[in-house]
């Protein structure tokens, strides 16, 4: 195989919830798909699908230039290479698409450059309904040569491909800054619901409200703008854009947490973003710091 050859036959590894639809993507490629898991039913699955099945990781490794991996945490991970490494050929491709640790990621990075494998970590984002319709992000670290070679297999499954950084783990350390913002969301969210529902609201129209305007506004993304976190300077274009959104932001959580307490609602996320908004935008004021005391 040489190594700007883009007809690569791929290989899979952890049929779960996103990685069967995933995998399900990969049938489409022009060499061919692979795939193993101890879950024979998932196996066959594929296979009605259009993959080949492999009766071990052993033979996986034989049959592939690329192999994917999407199983659970980093043991499997480990356990997975481990099995694949003797039998892949030199030039070979392992993609790992479980959130693993960096650390794992390059680890195992190391393990595979003395065989002759790149292993690239590849964390996606868009669950199983963006595997099934081939909308995932996938965000790769490592060598830069390799992602290109990767690239068009992986956009089998994802429409948005992103080098996160030249080393392994670099991907993950992207994966994991991304769900920070979503799981620190999904937890205002529950602030939210609880602020509206002491207020007598339906929590199911707000849903609604929130899933209609993110869709137009972009949600917490539409603030990532700028490629660093420095304070903005007062002549820079967006000094302008932020310093709306501070002031905008400041004015309705302080509204926010006036009902709150008139409700008798504990919003401690709430306080946090009324005392941190202006200064995490890069546009802070004089008296940020002392809101959201009180």
């Amino acid at each position: 195989m040489s190594a700007d050859d883009q007809t690569l036959r791929l290989g899979y590894v952890g049929l779960g919830n996103i990685g069967r639809p995933m995998a399900t993507r990969f049938v489409d490629a022009p060499c061919g798909l692979t795939v193993f898991d101890v879950d024979h039913l998932a196996v066959a699955e594929l296979v009605d699908a259009g993959a080949s099945a492999a009766d071990s990781l052993s033979s996986l490794g034989k049959a592939c230039d690329l192999v994917s991996i999407c199983v659970r945490d980093d043991a499997q991970v480990r356990d997975v290479v481990d099995g694949l490494l003797p039998t892949l050929s030199e030039g070979s491709m392992v993609v790992v698409h479980s959130t693993v640790s960096p650390e794992t990621a390059a680890d195992l990075a190391s393990v595979c450059s003395a065989s002759g494998v790149t292993l690239l970590d590849a964390p996606i984002s868009g669950g199983a309904v963006g595997a099934k319709e081939g909308r995932l992000a996938i965000m790769v670290g490592g060598d830069r040569a390799a992602y290109d070679r990767a690239k068009p297999a992986l956009a089998l499954a994802g429409d948005m491909i992103v080098h996160a950084g030249d080393h392994a783990g670099d991907g993950t350390r992207m994966k994991l800054a991304r769900n920070l913002l979503h799981f620190v969301s999904f937890t205002a969210t529950t602030e939210a619901a609880r602020l509206a529902e002491a207020a007598g609201i339906d929590i199911g129209k707000l849903g609604r409200v929130v899933r209609h305007t993110d869709a137009i506004t972009g949600g917490a993304g539409a603030i990532m703008l700028r490629d660093t976190t420095a304070p903005i300077a007062p002549d820079d274009f967006w000094f302008g854009v932020f310093t709306h959104v501070r002031d905008l932001g400041e004015k309705d959580l302080g509204l926010a947490l006036a009902l709150a307490d008139d409700l008798g609602v504990d919003l401690p996320l709430g306080r946090l973003a009324l005392r941190d908004l202006a200064a995490g935008l890069g546009v802070p004021t004089t008296d940020s710091s002392d809101q959201g005391e009180s």
